[in-house]
């Protein structure tokens, strides 16, 4: 224990630090003057550590856009040469990344739809990706954040059940590099996203459900998810909510996952469970208001979703739910149907005051603003700063 002491006295240092690169990705553009405001920082003290900052290539200042009369003034950006993340997300279909800087801002993004859904094609075109932006980018790439539609545990992928996986191994995806690879659910980073500057931004507990194959979700307190051991917490498409004669492709029976995609709106028009239930769903959806019976089908889909959200709401008492993904428009397109059935599934003392259901604010890019997110809380931590400080490596191309 006492060896690691110096370590410890060694990352303590980095506190503050940690705290305004956290307010700078809050607030992209934020003087130094208001920065000092935000964490009761004295004027000498947020110029000093705004120079070490600078000093070490994390940070500097830029002229702030004119705006009238006044004194000129600058704000915080991340330095030319300062740290990034990789982000980059697995969908049923297709692939994208993007590199960030130290403000949460992206660049370089890249995207291309599956050759094959097999595991080993996905990953390879995926460490081809990883290897680019090594070569770019060198020392200043510090980390690789992933989310996948998957069940994660352990920082492993253990199902991807839209994606027809079982447990695959990830490690060689940075073998290259050598870089630390983070791994998330992508509805699980979605509602990061939300609760850090979406539709959820200043809540102390949000409930986050993302429909795209299945439904998945998370709940955020503080900003950051509550996961669960292994981290396999926010499985809520796995909840009994539906009809247990129906098995689901995780292996239960009765999940809401097939109650409020593509093969529920399959079922209630008598048609075979389509291939790619995501593209189906929009498709009917594309109907609904000229075909009766797709108006019919989006409408019992739409109310099971409902449902199945005022039970999440009665558990966690959340201060506000999120919508992402298909939710978003199978809700848009069946509102009576959906309002009747979130208030029908509450409890009563909770219906004068219900928690608001809003639309994610970040829409499709959610699961890639969030891997960014917690890309950046891996960078930017006590011990991660201290490392770079100590290697301070060579510059190389900026994004």
């Amino acid at each position: 224990m006492a060896s690691d002491r110096p370590e410890r006295a060694r990352n303590a240092r980095w506190s503050t630090a940690v705290d305004l690169l956290a307010q700078v990705r809050r607030e992209p553009g934020i003087t130094r003057a208001a920065v000092a405001r935000r964490l009761n920082l004295s004027t000498g003290s947020a110029t000093e550590i705004t120079a070490r900052l600078r000093d070490l290539r994390l940070l500097t200042e830029a002229p702030a856009p004119v705006r009238g009369r006044g004194r000129p003034t600058s704000v915080l950006t991340p330095h030319p040469s300062g740290p990034l993340v990789l982000a980059a997300e697995v969908r049923q279909e297709d692939w994208r990344c993007a590199v960030a800087t130290l403000d949460g801002r992206t660049g370089d993004v890249q995207a291309g739809r599956h050759v094959s859904r097999e595991p080993g094609p996905v990953l390879e075109t995926l460490g081809q990706v990883v290897d680019g932006a090594w070569r770019r980018y060198g020392e200043r790439l510090r980390a690789v954040s992933l989310a996948v539609a998957a069940t994660v545990c352990d920082g492993r992928i253990v199902q991807a059940s839209s994606l027809g996986w079982g447990p695959v191994d990830l490690t060689g995806l940075t073998a290259g590099s050598g870089l630390p690879l983070i791994l998330g659910n992508d509805a699980t980073l979605a509602g990061v996203a939300e609760a850090r500057t979406g539709s959820a931004a200043g809540a102390g507990t949000a409930l986050h459900l993302l429909v795209e194959v299945g439904i998945g979700g998370a709940l955020i307190v503080g900003g950051h998810p509550l996961t669960g051991a292994g981290g396999t917490g926010g499985e809520y498409g796995h909840m009994p909510f539906g009809d247990r004669g129906l098995r689901c492709p995780c292996g239960a029976r009765g999940c809401w996952d097939v109650e409020v995609d593509g093969r529920a709106l399959a079922r209630h028009l008598g048609e075979q469970p389509p291939a790619d239930p995501h593209t189906y769903t929009r498709q009917v959806l594309g109907r609904a208001s000229h075909d009766a019976a797709a108006g019919r089908a989006v409408a019992a889909v739409a109310s099971a979703l409902a449902t199945g959200i005022a039970g999440l709401v009665n558990a966690h008492a959340p201060d506000v739910v999120t919508l992402g993904g298909l939710a978003r428009p199978l809700r848009a397109a069946a509102p009576a149907e959906f309002d009747a059935a979130y208030a029908g599934g509450l409890m009563t003392f909770r219906r004068a005051r219900p928690a608001p259901v809003l639309d994610a604010a970040h829409g499709d890019d959610g699961a890639l603003h969030g891997a960014v997110a917690v890309g950046l809380d891996h960078i930017t931590s006590e011990a991660a700063l201290a490392t770079w400080a100590d290697r301070r490596p060579t510059p190389a191309p900026t994004v």
